[in-house]
């Protein structure tokens, strides 16, 4: 997991990530009633990565810092009706960390190629960790990749996006509240992002793609790839050392 997780690509599948996690309209509905998009658009991307990086790479106190952090913010998220939620809830917590893992390969693959099956196999054990280390029960993570397969492809054919969750995607698509930098790379940021997702889920947000955008996207994607690979470790790990430091540095 660490070898993987400390590659800055995976910043470019947050995206498709977060609108994975919040079609579970359980997910959605607690981010839409208690989280910040509109003031602060990209906190839930920079709470994800701390999470991320600080159990594959960090120190046991940055381990331990970063599920207080979760846990602090997990406890107000509750709410009752016909969406009811309760950010602690392991069911809930095992589909953000497959969200988190199958994204993560998917990134890895498009960049490096397929993994084999002894590593793929380690790598999704380890993966585990990012519901365990909350209120996940190590039993909830399917047993193997192929059973991982079979829940994860019931769990995206049972997705459904309301206005609420809707709302929250277009805050994460149009931010206002951000450096006029990120603003300015946010068509990009779409593109890729609206590419990298199934294309069920495509349809469920209502975001069009056609067959000239997915050869676009192709291209795209191999060029990044091609780029990224020439990189220095050192600047493909940039954004892990960033988010290890953030967690470190009193506020």
């Amino acid at each position: 997991m660490g070898e993987i997780s400390s590659e800055g690509i995976l910043l470019v599948g947050g995206g498709r990530a977060i609108l994975l996690q919040i079609a579970v309209p359980a997910i959605g509905h607690g981010v839409a009633n208690h989280s910040d998009f509109t003031s602060d658009p990209l906190r839930r991307l920079h709470g994800t990565l701390s999470y991320v990086y600080a159990l594959a790479n960090g120190t046991e106190a940055d381990r331990a810092a970063v599920r207080r952090a979760v846990n602090r913010a997990h406890g107000p998220v509750r709410g009752s009706g016909q969406h009811a939620y309760n950010a602690m809830d392991p069911a809930l917590q095992l589909w953000v960390a497959a969200t988190l893992y199958e994204t993560a390969i998917a990134m890895h693959e498009r960049v490096f190629g397929a993994l084999d099956d002894e590593s793929a196999d380690e790598i999704y054990r380890e993966y585990a960790v990012l519901g365990t280390a909350l209120q996940m029960p190590p039993e909830l993570w399917p047993a193997d990749r192929a059973a991982f397969r079979s829940y994860w492809d019931a769990q995206v054919a049972a997705l459904s996006v309301d206005a609420a969750t809707a709302g929250v995607q277009k805050e994460l698509f149009y931010p206002s509240a951000v450096p006029f930098g990120i603003r300015l790379i946010m068509p990009l940021v779409r593109f890729v992002t609206v590419g990298l997702l199934p294309a069920s889920v495509r349809e469920l947000y209502g975001l069009p793609w056609t067959a000239a955008q997915e050869r676009r996207f192709g291209r795209t994607m191999r060029v990044v790839a091609a780029v990224y690979r020439t990189l220095p470790r050192g600047i493909r790990q940039y954004p892990q050392r960033h988010y290890l430091a953030r967690i470190r540095t009193p506020h």
